[in-house]
């Protein structure tokens, strides 16, 4: 029986919510069936956003802050001393194991592991470089054309877990989703809602705030629905965390005539919050994109420069957009429109959508 093990995942972008399925997977495993089942801890980088959110069955969470990620009264030393204090802690729990939760070669990571003391590093390997491998290496090939769940929930068959990936799975905290549907409620009651949520990083699955009023307009005038809008927040200049709040005000200032609630999503815990109660979700490639398919929702989503093959949403129905030219900003209101349409006529029954 194992003492314990360590996982490494980013809450704030896909490749935490991709690793999900090897958590639901181990889970699900009864203690007879391997020895692999006494406690899983991760360990995690919180990305200036917030507390770290907790899947089901994890022992503890641990997380790290990044020096460009610190409070504009936080020095970088002390947020170098905090990460010491962390290490010397894990150090003390002497795991048997730490998973490089990643698909492709990590090398941070695998310093990380090294830190920490644990017994065994378990992850994919750097072709060539024998001297930067984890004692327990799988081969990688990034030429594959694997979604990154399954890419991730590879690294189990090293320690006998096979199968295919189950869905990824997140819970929303009640208080915050009750709030959220009580705001909702005071917008206008009953009807279905619609999450739209146009934050992105990259250049190319930015949408302007432009296409995003001229699309719930489209759908508002063919639907009885009300719009969820979602957004990080912040300006867009923040070096720390850049936001979207003047792209928000942009878009709920047009679409002022149709019941919509405007919803900042600072904490993570909040975002899942606010998804859980959408009956589908409009979004770019993402982070919600994936939460909202770890929801269970229906989504109509926009690929700029990134592969569906990878990235698409995980088990959860979905319409996916992407334009010839990998950017977004050459995806027109009517592609997405008619995107909608084909969303709804597949997987929603509401008859707000007949």
């Amino acid at each position: 029986m194992l003492r314990s093990r360590i996982w490494r995942g980013f809450p704030r972008t896909p490749s935490s919510r991709v690793c999900g399925p090897c958590w639901r997977r181990w889970q699900a495993l009864a203690p007879e069936q391997s020895p692999h089942h006494h406690e899983r801890r991760r360990f995690l980088d919180t990305d200036g956003t917030g507390r770290a959110p907790a899947h089901p069955g994890d022992s503890a969470v641990y997380a790290y802050e990044k020096g460009k990620h610190r409070g504009e009264k936080r020095s970088i030393v002390s947020v170098y001393a905090n990460r010491l204090r962390l290490i010397v802690s894990l150090r003390k729990e002497k795991f048997d194991y730490a998973i490089l939760a990643t698909s492709g070669f990590a090398p941070r990571s695998l310093r990380l592991a090294r830190m920490i003391g644990a017994r065994h590093v378990l992850g994919y390997a750097d072709p060539g470089k024998a001297h930067s491998r984890p004692d327990i290496a799988l081969p990688y090939d990034a030429s594959a054309l694997a979604h990154e769940v399954e890419q991730v929930f590879g690294l189990l068959k090293a320690l006998g877990i096979n199968g295919p990936p189950p869905p990824a799975r997140v819970f929303p905290d009640a208080g915050e989703r009750r709030e959220v549907e009580q705001a909702l409620a005071r917008v206008a009651p009953g009807t279905p809602v619609i999450g739209v949520h146009i934050s992105a990083r990259k250049n190319s699955q930015q949408w302007s705030a432009e296409n995003f009023a001229a699309l719930i307009r489209a759908i508002a005038k063919r639907h009885a629905v009300r719009f969820l809008l979602l957004w990080a927040p912040g300006e867009p200049d923040n070096p720390m965390h850049s936001g979207d709040d003047e792209k928000a005000r942009a878009v709920a200032e047009s679409c002022g005539e149709f019941p919509l609630l405007s919803c900042p999503t600072e904490e993570l815990s909040r975002l899942i919050a606010a998804l859980s109660v959408c009956d589908c979700v409009v979004c770019a490639d993402g982070g919600a994109m994936h939460l909202a398919a770890a929801l269970g929702k229906p989504i109509l989503c926009f690929f700029g420069d990134s592969s569906p093959e990878r990235w698409r949403p995980w088990n959860a129905p979905h319409e996916l957009l992407q334009p010839v030219s990998l950017d977004l900003k050459d995806l027109s209101v009517e592609q997405a429109t008619a995107g909608f349409e084909r969303l709804i006529r597949a997987h929603l029954v509401d008859p707000a959508f007949r």
